[in-house]
């Protein structure tokens, strides 16, 4: 049987766009002669569509869709994904399903068994979960059609009682397919492939597996569809962060006529990662999510230029250079805005990232302004010292001319704050918390170091400078970050603990770091919650970033 992959970049709720892409699919597969061609998970309307899929318009134009693609499945099977009404009344009003179409008819609905609700997932708030579990015949072979999280289950998953697919191996299929819209993050590549190494090893069957690609907000899917024989060896990778079409033939035998990519023995197994600091970025895949995310954040929304205030400081010179890559160098406008405390190599520096970058720049001094605002406040402040309050309100008068030129000129701003300083809220609200989304907010700073040597790996796009000099808001004399922060190197090991390993101070501490550090990073992480609340969305990279996939409380006593 001719399988065909269709690895897409949907938009949530285009549907005129979404369906002209899967027919445009459906018509290259067919001069491919291709018997089936099989698209990722909710590729009609785009996921997640979160509380869209409660109207019941949205629903209707899914419905409108299918049957305009079921037109052009006629003489190929098409495998969708779409929202499904349940007519059962029962529970929920809606399936996550899968629309098996063929001779311009439905001839099956598949419906998702596993919902998740961890982290960015909330499929349960929506759907019902599959009861019947049943193969598809198609052209003399039996199909086991699964969506996305279905095949993550073993029977050794303790957040599901069911395993569909030992539901279906009694029927005997003899082709495994998924349907996905599984997202990145930098050590999710290597456990997708373990877990469906993992499937094919326990039921002996070849498996077809089709990602989604493209950003939603926050959320990076990268593609990077599978195929593997019944032996499972890998026959076949799309690749990632890109749109692709690729056609494989399996055999009556359950080999695919492909050479082999990786050997079984070779592709990794199932097993959870002890690593006990960061992992180590694959920093070419990290800089791929957070470009697509930023070009399709901005083509999505209908923007095309972003300006970015830029300090001569490691984060707004990545963030910079992650921009005019995404967006192109003459979409991008930075503005260095000097205070009485910076310093004139942060403004050389500055200019000569954009020189080197070719990106539009302008000098706009906040002095006069600055000074404004004190003479403002000075019946209110008196003669009381120098404190955070003038530093913020330089921070402040900063956002306020970027959100300007944003608003006069029709530019996004763009952020450029990394994770170790979210976590610990050394940041201004209003001021360098500004920005419609967060291209750094989920890299740790020597992360953010990493990204940068990266963008130099052929030439010396950031200047040397930029890397090498100690970080710093220079929002008073001789300001280092190291004065308010414990050392970037400890911090981003403590806060990868506590963020995304979720362990216990008590544990953080047995693993070797100071208990006064721990405690003291903790206690930034509880207490500046309300900031993060009120942050612009951020670019998901990591296994848990701040957003809509950690929900804590703001008034939370715990830790603080």
């Amino acid at each position: 049987m001719k399988i065909c992959i269709a690895q897409q970049n949907y938009h949530i709720g285009n549907f005129e766009q979404n369906t002209q892409q899967m027919l445009s699919a459906i018509n290259a597969a067919k001069k491919e002669g291709a018997d089936l061609i099989l698209f990722s998970e909710m590729s009609v309307c785009g996921y997640p569509a979160r509380d869209f899929v409660e109207f019941n318009d949205f629903i209707n134009k899914c419905y409108e869709s299918i049957d305009i693609i079921k037109e052009a499945a006629d003489t190929i099977g098409v495998l969708i994904g779409s929202p499904a009404r349940n007519p059962n009344k029962k529970g929920k009003d809606l399936y996550n399903a899968a629309f098996f179409l063929y001779e311009k008819k439905i001839i099956a609905e598949i419906h998702k068994t596993l919902l998740p609700t961890y982290d960015v997932f909330d499929e349960n708030r929506y759907f019902e979960p599959a009861e019947a579990w049943k193969v598809v015949n198609f052209k003399g072979k039996k199909l086991a059609v699964t969506i996305c999280e279905d095949i993550w289950n073993l029977g050794d998953n303790p957040l599901y009682r069911i395993c569909p697919m030992d539901q279906m191996m009694e029927q005997q299929p003899d082709i495994l397919l998924n349907l996905s819209a599984s997202p990145f993050d930098y050590t999710h590549d290597e456990d997708r492939k373990a877990t469906i190494k993992a499937n094919v090893l326990k039921y002996k069957k070849p498996l077809f597996y089709c990602n989604a690609i493209g950003s939603q907000t926050e959320i990076v899917f990268d593609g990077g569809s599978l195929v593997f024989d019944k032996d499972a060896n890998l026959c076949g990778a799309l690749p990632l962060f890109e749109s692709a079409i690729e056609l494989f033939e399996c055999n009556e035998d359950g080999t695919i006529n492909k050479p082999i990519l990786e050997p079984a023995e070779r592709v990794p197994n199932k097993e959870l990662n002890p690593a006990i600091l960061v992992p180590e970025l694959n920093i070419d895949q990290v800089y791929k999510a957070l470009v697509l995310g930023v070009k399709d954040y901005f083509t999505k929304m209908g923007f095309k230029k972003a300006i970015i205030g830029s300090s001569g400081g490691i984060d707004s010179a990545v963030t910079l250079a992650i921009a005019c890559e995404a967006l192109g160098k003459e979409n991008v406008y930075a503005i260095l805005m000097p205070s009485p405390y910076s310093t004139e190599h942060s403004v050389e520096d500055a200019i000569q990232l954009s020189k080197r970058l070719q990106n539009a720049y302008d000098i706009i001094p906040i002095k006069e302004v600055y000074e404004s605002f004190l003479t403002t406040l000075k019946p209110i402040f008196k003669e009381l010292p120098f404190s955070l309050a003038e530093e913020n309100i330089q921070s402040r008068s900063r956002g306020n001319i970027l959100m300007a030129i944003a608003n006069k000129l029709g530019y996004i701003l763009l952020n450029t704050s990394n994770k170790s300083e979210l976590a610990t809220g050394y940041g201004t609200l209003y001021g360098d918390m500004a920005g419609g989304l967060g291209v750094l907010g989920d890299c740790y700073k020597m992360q953010v170091y990493a990204l940068a040597r990266y963008i130099n790996r052929n030439e010396a796009i950031i200047p040397f400078n930029i890397i090498d000099k100690a970080p710093s808001a220079e929002l008073r004399p001789d300001q280092k970050d190291s004065d308010s922060l414990p050392d970037y190197a400890l911090l981003d090991q403590v806060l990868f603990q506590y963020i995304e390993k979720r362990a216990d101070p008590a544990v953080i501490k047995a693993l070797g770091f100071d208990a006064s550090l721990v405690d003291r990073t903790l206690k930034m992480v509880n207490t500046n919650e309300y900031k993060r609340n009120q942050f612009c969305p951020i670019i998901r990279i990591s296994p848990k970033a701040f957003g809509v996939g950690r929900r804590m409380p703001i008034v939370g006593k715990y830790l603080n």
